[in-house]
């Protein structure tokens, strides 16, 4: 049996999931948000899922607003079975949530109920967790709080940063959703509600959380690097600018906290508790460099 699918997505965490449902089902339209502005010329750029809809002929719309009437009006005239979210960037309403027959279907990166909320992958980095995934979920009117279809995990490295755990866990969720939605369209599956304990939140990330608290212990700053790396980034006060922190590892050690130091001929700073070497960073105006390069050109960085 064939079925209609609307796919809802727009950074490039979407891609995989539209491709493989784009191979298995027919996918009527998809719905991204609007181009946005972009780079020093501030020129309109779309988003990685309209570009990849329109190598694939899927027609698209991009509403500021879901609600919006001519939104609303493609919605029904496209007659989906199902709709696919991952990644969209708009809370879905009722209205929306009720108009396919099977639902609306979210690829949510984090074992539910753990990391509700916007910024799942970076939350789950910056608070040690041992392990992540995905979960495939049928939507409701609360935030990420709907029956679960299935759940698979990876482990979380200390070498992961946001990027590479993003990218692995876009691969998982658009394999694990063909999985399940055969079992889910024929009944065979169906959706199982979160358990009440280990909810977290996880808020959307603002730019000045990246600056570097040095008060804070080195093994907590070291994860903020991880899971703010690629965006927003860490950043530390140098030189009357920015100095951005993009790669970074703890040691054991007993130095001041904010103190500049060089540490087996690494850059590094004393942390509330052990040291933090700096692998690479960026000083203002120039590009992204290991520590040992940067050490080179920066006269001021062990104050005397």
């Amino acid at each position: 049996m064939s079925y209609r699918i609307v796919f809802m997505g727009s950074p490039d965490f979407s891609l995989p999931g539209l491709r493989a449902l784009a191979g298995a089902y027919e996918v009527v339209g998809v719905v991204t948000q609007p181009d946005r502005p972009s780079g020093r010329g501030r020129g309109l750029k779309a988003p990685p899922v309209k570009t990849l809809a329109l190598e694939l002929n899927i027609p698209v719309i991009q509403p500021e607003k879901l609600r919006e009437p001519t939104a609303m009006d493609q919605l029904r005239a496209w007659s989906p079975d199902a709709i696919v979210v991952a990644a969209f960037g708009q809370i879905l309403k009722k209205d929306v949530l009720d108009l396919p027959r099977f639902g609306c279907i979210n690829v949510h990166a984090s074992l539910l109920p753990r990391w509700r909320g916007a910024a799942p992958i970076n939350a789950a980095i910056l608070h040690g967790d041992e392990e992540t995934g995905v979960t495939i979920m049928k939507m409701d009117v609360g935030l990420d709080t709907g029956p679960m279809l299935s759940q698979k995990s990876i482990r979380l490295t200390r070498d992961d940063t946001a990027g590479s755990v993003f990218e692995s866990l876009s691969t998982l969720g658009a394999d694990l959703l063909i999985e399940t939605l055969p079992d889910y369209f024929s009944g065979k599956l169906q959706p199982v509600p979160q358990p009440e304990e280990g909810v977290t939140y996880a808020p959307m990330m603002k730019k000045e959380e990246g600056r570097l608290d040095f008060t804070r212990p080195a093994e907590e700053l070291e994860r903020r690097v991880r899971a703010f790396n690629p965006w927003p980034g860490t950043f530390m006060d140098f030189d009357g600018g920015i100095l951005k922190v993009h790669r970074a590892h703890e040691e054991a050690g007993n130095e001041s906290a904010g103190r500049r130091l060089v540490w087996r001929n690494q850059p590094a700073v004393g942390a509330g508790s052990g040291v933090l070497i700096l692998d690479e960073v960026q000083p203002a105006g120039k590009k992204s460099m290991d520590g040992k390069s940067f050490l080179s050109g920066a006269r001021g960085w062990v104050e005397i």
